[in-house]
């Protein structure tokens, strides 16, 4: 997606997510629907994090409020949505079996100790119903991605951007 200047960006909505693992994917989905039914202001950039990890830490550079999505392994029921925000969003540097386990509690652990945390972190998350090599949603997951795009442009507004629906956007809630 279209990367803006830095410096004019407020807020940063991060979908994060292998796309080829089914629900792993979840929240670069919402990202992609965000992007195609809302116009968002320009303090506002919207990320297809995939599975960057570590490299999404560039983004968050004077950042003041970021939103992340993806499925979370919460021990719910499939499909249960869960938000987390400020303290509760896990930052800690984990346990690895490879190098290229480095995910989004270990990037927003290095935003702490470079002093790049954002003032306000709000993680949207959906316990998923199925990890395996697919590019599609369970058919239990897949009807969440509506409802979490109404909750991130909810949050938007209460940070106080002006979000508008693009012609085209029929909200399936």
């Amino acid at each position: 997606m279209l990367v803006l200047d830095q410096q004019a960006v407020k807020t940063l909505v991060l979908g994060v997510g292998n796309l080829l693992m089914a629900d792993e994917g979840v929240g670069v989905r919402v990202v992609e629907r965000l992007a195609a039914d809302y116009h968002l202001p320009d303090d506002v950039q919207v990320l297809d994090g995939g599975t960057l990890g570590m490299d999404l830490l560039y983004y968050l550079e004077g950042i003041e409020n970021l939103l992340l999505i993806d499925a979370v392994q919460a021990g719910k029921e499939p499909g249960a949505l869960l938000k987390l925000e400020d303290n509760d969003v896990p930052s800690f540097l984990s346990m690895k079996i490879s190098p290229h386990q480095i995910g989004i509690p270990d990037m927003l652990f290095a935003a702490r100790l470079k002093n790049m945390y954002p003032s306000h972190v709000v993680l949207w998350g959906v316990q998923p119903a199925l990890i395996e090599v697919s590019l599609e949603l369970s058919d239990v997951v897949a009807p969440k991605v509506d409802t979490l795009v109404d909750k991130v442009v909810e949050q938007l507004e209460q940070w106080g951007h002006t979000i508008e629906a693009k012609s085209n956007h029929s909200s399936a809630n």
